[in-house]
């Protein structure tokens, strides 16, 4: 793939990196389902007719239906926060403050891609109480993502978002679907892991039955395919042993700031047909 897109928020584990390789292992079809579809990476490069993209993090499908349904006006507003008096501690905490507190859909749109950009590493994460808590980043100059958000805009309109359930996303599959999985990782450390993004722990109960699920889909449902993205780990391999085809490889972690805390871990896709 030579022109890459970016997605327009940044995510801890996305997939920006890896499309290349994963596009090369995903099979053709009509359709991409995306039980995680996180920041988007692996639907914005690549070439489905239709897309199925779920995540259990409410406030990030309410933001995508947004910008699918009204991108001129979200993208005015939005570019407004990204002004040099928004840059600061102060007014930061104080538009966390407003997020944490208000219902409004569109107004907790506005200001999750605000705090996404300004927030400190990228980082996307609620408290026990469902409140966001990440702190002030201090950027010099935060970048706003016009183009990133027009571009998703307009390939949107190809998709459907939902926000549900892992398995209710994969009972959506019909024949010759295409499935990618991209979980909480399991983690490589205690320590490491990043599963409370969306106040919702993703244990290795859950890693175990996403295995199953792909299993069953691709058994009762004709011609699916899953594709599934984890850290390469003795219990990855036990639960994905069951697999068409496993393939291991070495990704930079850019979760870290400093660029000598960015080593290579082993990764695998599990892909089941």
């Amino acid at each position: 793939m030579t022109n890459k897109n970016r997605a327009f928020l940044k995510w801890a584990g996305g997939k920006y990196a890896l499309c290349d390789v994963i596009n090369k292992i995903l099979p053709k079809g009509e359709c991409l389902i995306e039980p995680f579809v996180g920041a988007g990476s692996v639907f914005l490069n690549s070439d489905y007719k239709r897309y199925i993209l779920n995540d259990i993090n409410k406030d990030l499908i309410n933001l995508y239906k947004i910008l699918q349904l009204k991108p001129e006006l979200f993208i005015a507003e939005s570019a407004e926060l990204f002004s040099a008096q928004y840059n600061q501690s102060e007014a930061y905490y104080e538009l966390r403050k407003t997020f944490n507190e208000t219902q409004d859909a569109y107004q907790r749109s506005l200001l999750f891609l605000y705090l996404n950009r300004h927030g400190y590493n990228g980082l996307c994460r609620y408290n026990k109480s469902g409140g966001y808590n990440v702190p002030f980043g201090k950027y010099k100059k935060p970048y706003f993502p016009e183009k990133e958000l027009w571009y998703f805009a307009e390939k949107s309109q190809n998709a459907i978002f939902v926000c549900e359930n892992y398995r209710d996303t994969f009972a959506r599959a019909k024949s010759g679907d295409v499935i990618y999985c991209d979980p909480p990782y399991v983690p490589l450390s205690k320590t490491a892991s990043f599963t409370s993004y969306a106040g919702n722990g993703f244990g290795l109960d859950e890693q175990a039955d996403l295995a199953n699920a792909a299993e069953e889909t691709v058994e009762s449902v004709p011609k699916t395919s899953v594709l599934i993205s984890n850290h390469d780990t003795i219990w990855t391999r036990k639960i994905y042993e069951h697999a068409f085809k496993i393939r291991k490889l070495n990704v930079a972690r850019t979760i870290s700031q400093k660029a000598n805390g960015r080593k290579k871990v082993g990764e695998l896709m599990a892909l089941y047909k």
